[in-house]
């Protein structure tokens, strides 16, 4: 531990202290010796040579406060390793040299993409929602194809490269016309194979949206030859009857899934469709869904909403409206008041209507309004979507995602946000999570695994039966609120050089990110997004939505000061992370071991008096251990659960420890030091501590003579003035 003396660290001194807490100040560094004997952990410390091993059980701290700890339940590397599948699976190396490595080089290209359309559909939703893909989704330069199948397959249109708005006009003329019953799935697949295969022999990467409603017996015949294939399947099943194949198809290609209701009040379909971008990584290029908002809007009322266009958006920005039954009266309004009603194109018979704003669309909430005409209610719907203003600047994107793809009613289901712009977090908006088909819109509650990354979760829990679930997940950012963060805490350890023979062998100074890169002030934005399909199976029929423990604290903290503990969390809910707790259970132990392996055995902290929050909300509490005694130095260990309104219990949080750390008081040297601690100059050697001892015995003599001479003197003087008897 050494303070470099320049910026070259050509010279160090010894660290300086904190008056505080004794503790080296931040000037000081830690520089490791080059040559070390130690051999692990290589997930801590990458830049040293002689570490090349994980730790396992015998090597871990289990009680170190770091991200391995708090994410793997205090299990090590080799531990979590030993755990996975993959690793399961594999087979140990024969010899002791590992076999060489192959490389492939893959250049990226356009997309090519096959539209495979179940003609089994309603051909009107069908369209609207085909159409959206078509002139708004897929990207300039990309390759598409148009198969339709039934109990056959027919190419509707040969793959055509996209260059111009009208290319794209000319291929929604070629979507189907036609419902028809039967149901081939591998027919459509197989005959998109053969159109791309006219092109090219080599079809790996291309991509196939396939969409159907209807069961299908024989889809599994053509499994193995779609993942040989290494084409990638994005699969759209509408409505409950759709084959049960459909998602083993995306896992196994690496495709999308998504889940629509056959409810005409849902735009699930437009929303399946929208969410299939390119994934290229080039998010200038992706078109993003700013709205989607529908419902059965009654007879001469209003649908009506407000869409921020962020400054990160607004190229190729399209509002879309779909009707069930009679043209609305359509009215939308730029953030300056300019009225685009005029501009819609009209399809009658498709019941969609799109307004295309021309160049960039102006930054600041635009306003729409959708007046229903008809005589009885009917459903309306509006989708926004934009691209990036500036093919410099990447917009700020949502990917959405779940924990697992199944459940069985009797687990949740964890649904994570990532909102970013470019590789930088975005900071400080709401999130809310969206069931297509329960309708159940709730916030992200429980506190985030890290904090200030970006990633938001929740849980999904109000399942309604059984059958598949598809999830949307609605990010929305407000004024002077949402700003972006480096990802602190999640890069590799930075090691600032090297002590070798006495001296610092420098490393290059860590690049700075400039504070204004990331106070960079948003605006009002938001942004929908897909958040998978996931099936539910084991619900009895007609049952209610499962009640679930409250979802575990992940962020109990414990500090000491002046003999009192202060503790704070994120309060969970009554029902994982919906509604309020009904009271907290907190226990401590001065043994790390003992409150992780015996928590119900630990001691109990009087908690009476604290009356849990909603969830998400910050709690606090503080108290006075009892039975320990705080002094400098001491550490307790403190671990935390809720207990739900139905007296159900969350599993024990993570494990805080607090320390007390009395104030460093240094001690002040003496102007004129003694030479001979223990002695007294020009004493002759005489021991001081002797030296006061008789000092201080002869005053006390010399005092008590003094007292018994007084008390004689008195007597005698009594005796000569006594009268005579």
């Amino acid at each position: 531990m050494a303070e470099c003396t320049d910026p070259q660290c050509s010279a160090i001194k010894p660290c300086e202290e904190d008056q505080a807490t004794g503790s080296p100040t931040e000037k000081c560094q830690f520089f490791p010796e080059k040559n070390q004997r130690t051999t692990s952990s290589i997930m801590f410390f990458q830049g040293l040579n002689a570490i090349t091993e994980f730790c396992d059980s015998k090597s871990h701290n289990e009680e170190a406060p770091n991200m391995q700890n708090k994410m793997c339940k205090s299990k090590s590397v080799w531990e979590v390793i030993e755990q996975s599948k993959d690793f399961k699976a594999s087979v140990p190396m024969s010899g002791s040299v590992p076999p060489s490595t192959t490389f492939t080089y893959l250049q990226g290209g356009n997309r090519i993409v096959c539209l495979v359309l179940d003609t089994a559909q309603r051909k009107d939703r069908l369209r609207q929602a085909a159409e959206l893909f078509i002139l708004q989704i897929i990207e300039t330069g990309s390759q598409l194809g148009i198969v339709q199948f039934n109990s056959a397959a027919t190419t509707l249109q040969e793959l055509t490269t996209i260059k111009d708005d009208a290319t794209r006009t000319a291929l929604t003329k070629r979507l189907p016309n036609l419902a028809s019953g039967g149901t081939s799935i591998c027919s459509g697949i197989r005959k998109a194979f053969e159109e791309f295969k006219k092109q090219n022999p080599q079809i790996n990467g291309n991509e196939i949206v396939l969409l159907t409603d209807g069961e299908d017996g024989t889809v599994g015949s053509c499994v193995n030859e779609v993942q040989t294939s290494g084409t990638i399947v994005h699969t759209i099943a509408l409505g409950p009857s759709a084959a049960k194949e459909l998602e083993t198809m995306s896992n196994i290609t690496g495709g999308l899934q998504f889940s629509a209701t056959d409810s005409l009040d849902s735009n699930g379909l437009i929303d399946a469709f929208a969410g299939i971008s390119s994934r290229d990584g080039n998010t200038t290029n992706q078109a993003l869904q700013l709205e989607s908002a529908g419902k059965s809007t009654p007879s001469k009322d209003w649908l009506n909403g407000t869409v921020p266009i962020d400054r990160t958006v607004g190229n190729d920005t399209f509002f879309v409206v779909t009707w069930q039954a009679d043209q609305p009266t359509i009215s939308v309004f730029s953030p300056t008041g300019i009225d685009h009603s005029a501009s819609f194109a009209v399809d009658v018979d498709l019941k969609v209507s799109r307004l295309k704003i021309p160049g960039t669309a102006k930054a600041g909430d635009w306003r729409y309004h959708i007046y229903n005409v008809n005589s009885a209610a009917q459903t309306l719907t509006m989708t926004v979507t934009s691209r990036a203003a500036n093919a410099n600047d990447p917009p700020v994107t949502v990917n959405a995602h779940m924990n697992a793809d199944s459940a069985d009613a009797k687990s949740p289901i964890k649904v994570y946000a990532e909102v970013s712009k470019g590789y930088l977090p975005v900071l400080g908006q709401q999130s809310q999570l969206l069931s297509k088909v329960t309708q159940i819109i709730k916030s992200f509650g429980c506190a985030d695994a890290i904090k200030n990354d970006g990633v938001y979760s929740g849980y999904f829990i109000n399942f309604s039966g059984n059958g598949r679930y598809s999830l949307k997940v609605k990010v929305q950012g407000g004024e002077s609120v949402t700003r972006l963060s480096d990802r602190k805490g999640t890069r590799a350890y930075y090691n600032p050089g090297y002590y070798v023979d006495g001296k610092i062998e420098k490393n290059p100074d860590k690049p700075p990110v400039p504070e204004e890169d990331l106070q960079t002030d948003l605006g009002n934005f938001t942004r929908t997004t897909t958040g998978g399909v996931f099936v539910v199976t084991g619900s009895p029929p007609g049952a209610q939505p499962p009640v679930f423990p409250p979802c575990q604290i992940t962020d109990l903290d414990a500090n000491i000061k002046d003999e009192k503990v202060f503790l704070k969390w994120t309060a969970p809910g009554g029902n994982m992370d919906q509604g309020t707790a009904a009271k907290y259970e907190i226990r401590m132990s001065t043994t790390y071991q003992d409150l992780k392996d015996q928590f119900d055995n630990a001691t109990v902290v009087n908690t009476s008096n604290v009356a849990p929050q909603e969830a998400g909300n910050m709690e606090s509490f503080s108290f006075k251990p009892e039975d320990i005694t705080i002094e400098n130095g001491t550490i307790i260990y403190f671990a935390a659960r809720a207990v739900g309104s139905s007296s159900l219990m969350a599993d024990v949080s993570n494990i805080a420890q607090g320390q007390m750390v009395l104030p460093y008081i240094p001690a002040v040297p003496d102007p004129n030091p003694n030479p001979n601690p223990g002695t007294s100059e020009g004493t002759g050697g005489i021991n001081i501590t002797t030296l006061v001892l008789a000092i201080t015995c002869s005053i006390a003599g010399i005092c008590i003579i003094a007292s018994i001479s007084m008390c004689i003197v008195k007597k005698t003087q009594r005796r000569r003035i006594a009268p005579a008897v």
